[in-house]
């Protein structure tokens, strides 16, 4: 599958206003695995932006970061 075409379905599954949780995510300033957050939309890379509950916005990463939609 093409990037064009990964990036088009990532924004097409994660909508803004769309409630996720954190599966896994390998990164030291990870919030801790079951924060809940908002998406705020996903960006030309195809990272998806996400505010968490608890005050972070460190984006997501697909295929190597999990999230849940919720």
């Amino acid at each position: 599958m093409k990037q064009e075409e990964i990036l088009k379905i990532t924004q097409t599954t994660y909508l803004p206003g769309m409630r996720v949780k954190i599966i896994k995510m390998d990164d030291i300033q990870a919030p801790p695995i079951g924060t809940e957050g908002t998406v705020r939309g996903v960006d030309d890379i195809g990272s998806i932006l996400v505010t968490w509950d608890n005050g972070s916005k460190l984006n997501v990463i697909p295929g190597e970061d999990i999230i849940k939609i919720i």
